[in-house]
């Protein structure tokens, strides 16, 4: 007699693939995800894969995960911790075991566990059957041989249809959290459109998948996470680098300019430079250059020649790219410098996020440089924040550096499409005559700005270079007091920025006992974890910049309402460092006293952090 399955609803799930980096665990999650999005389910999610190339294969440096949570209700993160883990061999069991929920669901590829693989895995005895999974509800399947007779008149070859498991994987989970598979059927027709027998035969292993769930007794529930009650609109799920991409594209558009990307290949921001070379069709020009030096310098002469020149990179690059950001201080030509931060120093983690590169946009440059910085706090507004560097660039003639992260840049959400009309206005002026002498550093009244010839204008001719500036001609100089005065407006030029930007938000009451403040891909734990804690009425509040350089007006006016200022960090203390700076009693005397009370809590793991540890943090201090 057919058993019957029973269906549960739940709130949300937290799911974690886990395999080889051959074996296709970015690309099940990233279908799982879609789909999950396509269906109406809030999502978050969590890439993290090896910065090897090709590790050994079965060795725990190889291991490749992806972890994705997805919602009826709002999520910030991609979770804590998995409710499920789907794990493709022993070396992905070792690694991601302890993150699993006691008494969550563990799907394992049991053909992996022979003992040469768990050997290299560093089991001393085979889990499967010590008895060291008893806390888990454990689901055995022979992914492997159960695709191999899936596929068996598949017209691929026998090696090729290994690598067909991932979409048995991904159909079997789909069955057990009532996904649907017909998105990632057509997704699977189109990428292989050209190869139909890879195709056809993905598809069958994403179908036996399915049907396993459904046809055996392995479990005798599925469970169900309706759609998350969401503002009406049109969604697609975008990660940041594909958000910043579309923001240069839609900062094209508004500002009517051509736009230059110079970039060198660089991890977590190569994929920029991917998405962007796309739109040729959307006056953005992509040049992959032999070097850092190179790419910023195509994208400082673009700006020379009256387009917009935007450069990416991350750590390692922005060291490489200094001196050409410091040609563009001192031409006060407009230039946006987006970090895709990773771990560092120098070669580092290429693959871990981290946020420890604030201090080196702020300070790293010869002499008294300043730039304006901005920073992005989730995937989606990457977008908003990169047209945001962009129009500050323009409208001071400064360098802008875009902060984001590995994180963010991986990381996806859904993303309401917004209208064009909504966008902001972004006007481009550039000068067309002059009545008498062209004079290049004559500044606005109100932004300080110089004017932005284009190079050719008849009349106005001008210097250019990296050799300090006469005030108003541009000429040559080597004045003490004319250095000093320039030195002065250029500082001068990036505070009047904080008359543009919108003063900073509190999360929670305008007094409390703590508030958390934090800045780039942070938000979100930060976010989750001070409404949990509000929610049990707790004194806690939250707030998160965006603007780094110069910090929004109100920021002094909003620290003095809390004793206690908690500032999370992945990295060692660059924001605190900031804030202790400009906040303290010695540099604003408004403060009095000691100043502000702010301490740090710092991760540098290459991980993002939990929402349970910002909560035990701020309970500490509680």
């Amino acid at each position: 007699m057919p058993h019957k399955t029973i269906e549960k609803e739940i709130e949300a799930v937290t799911i974690r693939f886990a395999g080889d980096s051959g074996d296709g665990m970015q690309l099940t999650g990233d279908q799982f995800t879609d789909t999950s999005a396509m269906m109406g389910n809030d999502i978050a999610t969590l890439p993290d894969f090896p910065a090897e190339i090709r590790a050994p294969q079965g060795t725990l440096p190889g291991v490749s995960s992806f972890q994705i949570q997805f919602s009826k209700h709002e999520v910030f993160t991609a979770g804590d911790a998995p409710d499920v883990l789907v794990v493709m061999n022993p070396a992905a069991l070792r690694v991601n075991l302890n993150d699993l929920v006691k008494g969550g669901l563990l799907v394992i590829n049991t053909d992996s566990f022979t003992e040469e693989n768990l050997k290299k895995a560093g089991w001393k005895s085979n889990p499967l059957l010590d008895n060291s999974l008893k806390d888990y509800s454990l689901m055995q399947v022979p992914v492997s041989s159960l695709t191999k007779n899936a596929l068996q008149q598949a017209k691929i070859k026998p090696t090729e249809v290994d690598r067909c498991k991932n979409f048995f994987a991904l159909g079997l989970m789909f069955w057990v959290y009532g996904r649907t598979p017909d998105h990632t059927i057509k997704w699977i027709n189109e990428k292989f459109a050209k190869k139909p027998e890879i195709a056809e035969a993905n598809v069958m292993a994403l179908k036996a998948g399915h049907n396993y769930g459904d046809i055996t007794e392995t479990l005798q529930s599925r469970y169900v996470v309706k759609k998350a009650d969401i503002q009406p609109g049109v969604y697609r799920k975008i990660t940041g680098n594909e958000a910043t991409a579309l923001g240069i594209v839609a900062a094209a558009t508004i500002t009517g300019k051509q736009i230059l990307y110079g970039s060198y290949p660089i991890t977590p921001a190569s994929d920029i430079l991917h998405q962007l070379s796309k739109r040729k069709n959307f006056n953005v020009k992509t040049f992959q250059a032999e070097d850092e030096i190179a790419a910023c310098g195509a994208a400082l002469g673009a700006s020379f020649g009256g387009n917009i020149g935007i450069t990416a990179t991350s750590g390692p690059g922005v060291c490489l790219k200094s001196e050409m950001i410091n040609l563009a201080v001192m031409a006060e030509l407009p230039l946006v410098i987006i970090n895709v931060q990773r771990a560092g120093p120098s070669t580092g983690m290429p693959t871990k996020t981290e946020q420890s590169d604030l201090l080196q946009a702020m300070f790293g440059r010869n002499g008294d440089s300043p730039v304006a910085i901005v920073a992005a706090s989730t995937p989606t507004n990457c977008f908003d924040y990169i047209i945001e560097a962009i129009r500050i660039a323009l409208k001071y003639m400064v360098p802008v550096f875009f902060m984001s992260d590995g994180y963010l840049a991986n990381g996806s959400e859904p993303w309401k499409l917004p209208k064009i009309s909504e966008l902001p206005r972004i006007k481009v002026e550039h000068p067309k005559t002059s009545e008498g002498p062209f004079l290049p550093f004559v500044r606005n009244e109100q932004t300080l700005a110089r004017p932005w010839a284009v190079p050719g204008t008849p009349g106005l001719e001008h210097r250019i270079g990296g050799i300090e500036k006469a005030d108003k001609t541009g000429g040559v100089s080597y004045d003490p007091a004319n250095h000093h005065r320039m030195t002065e407006l250029r500082r001068e030029k990036i505070n009047r920025i904080a008359d543009d930007i919108p003063p900073v938000q509190v999360f929670g009451e305008k007094k409390a006992k703590v508030l958390v403040l934090g800045w780039g891909g942070t938000y979100g734990s930060i976010h989750a974890a001070v409404a949990e804690l509000q929610n049990e009425g707790k004194s806690v509040s939250a707030c998160h910049l965006n603007y780094l350089n110069p910090f929004p007006k109100n920021l002094g006016e909003v620290l003095k309402n809390f004793p206690t200022i908690l500032v999370p960090e992945l990295n060692m203390g660059n924001l605190l460092f900031m804030i202790r700076a400009q906040f303290s009693a010695g540099a604003d005397p408004s403060f009095g006293g000691e100043g502000i009370h702010a301490v740090g809590y710092n991760k540098v793991s290459g991980q993002p952090f939990k929402i349970k540890e910002i909560k035990e943090k701020i309970m500490a201090l509680l």
